[in-house]
C-alpha cells in the first residue's frame, strides 16, 4: 500500500487519522510542524501527503507552496485538511474560481475541509 505523511500539529487528528489509515493497510509517518514536515517528505519520499492548514511557525499553504516548488518534492500529492468548527457554510468551489485558481496556485491537489 502507499506511505502516506500527515503534517499536522494536533495530536488527536494524527491519531485519528493515521488510525483509519494504517487499518486500510498503509504505511503512515508523521511530523508535527510544516518545517518538519517538508524534511521528512524529502528523506522518506511519501506517496501522499496529507497537510493541515494552520500550525504554529510556517502554515500548511506555506509548506505546500514550498514543497510543489522543490524539485525532489514537487511530484508528491498534496491533500490540504482544514478542521472548520462552528462554521455553519461551506465554500462552492464553482462559485469562488478565485479560490480554486488560488489553490492551484499553491500545488496543492486536494481541499478536505473535516466538519
Amino acid at each position: 500500500m502507499a506511505h502516506i505523511l500527515i503534517v499536522d500539529d494536533s495530536p488527536t487528528d494524527v491519531k485519528v487519522l493515521s488510525g483509519m489509515l494504517e487499518r486500510a493497510g498503509h504505511r503512515v509517518s508523521s511530523a508535527a510542524s510544516a518545517e518538519s514536515g517538508m524534511d521528512l517528505a524529502k528523506t522518506e519520499r511519501p506517496d501522499l501527503i496529507l497537510m493541515d492548514v494552520i500550525m504554529p511557525g510556517m502554515n500548511g499553504f506555506q509548506a505546500t507552496r514550498s514543497l510543489s516548488r522543490d524539485p525532489e518534492t514537487s511530484e508528491i500529492p498534496v491533500i490540504i485538511v482544514y478542521a472548520l468548527v462552528n462554521r455553519p457554510y461551506m465554500v462552492d468551489l464553482q462559485e469562488n474560481r478565485s479560490l480554486v485558481r488560488s489553490l492551484l496556485a499553491l500545488g496543492i491537489d486536494v481541499y478536505l475541509v473535516d466538519w
